[in-house]
């Protein structure tokens, strides 16, 4: 849910530069959070912000995101331009049984909002 500003803003956090982008060959998995896994054709859609390298490892020294590691990928902008944006990703994905209904309910609110409309369905 961090490409929501309002919940970066919650955590203090000023988020900059905020830019509509996906990601080819990742596709998003929710278990009790979401992660990025790697899958062939696939594409994921997310927001793209400017944050400070503090920012971030403040964000992810909540407890519960110990298992995050940052990883640059790839990102095509909605404006044509591409640009290596750091993703944080769990190492082990999480089993598709393993499922947080209410995280993916909030996440698709996130997502509409943000003009996703169509992509994540």
């Amino acid at each position: 849910l961090f490409m929501d500003e309002q919940v970066l803003a919650a955590q203090g956090i000023q988020a900059t530069e905020p830019r509509r982008a996906y990601a080819e060959g990742l596709r998003l998995r929710i278990g009790q959070r979401a992660t990025l896994v790697p899958e062939r054709d696939a594409r994921a859609y997310g927001m793209v912000y400017a944050l400070t390298k503090a920012e971030l490892e403040r964000l992810y020294a909540q407890p519960g995101l110990e298992a995050y590691r940052a990883e640059p990928i790839e990102v095509r902008v909605f404006d044509g331009s591409k640009l290596t944006a750091m993703c944080y990703k769990l190492a082990a994905a999480p089993e598709r049984e393993v499922a947080n209904a209410e995280y993916a309910a909030r996440l698709r609110d996130v997502l509409t909002r943000l003009g996703f409309r169509h992509e994540w369905t």
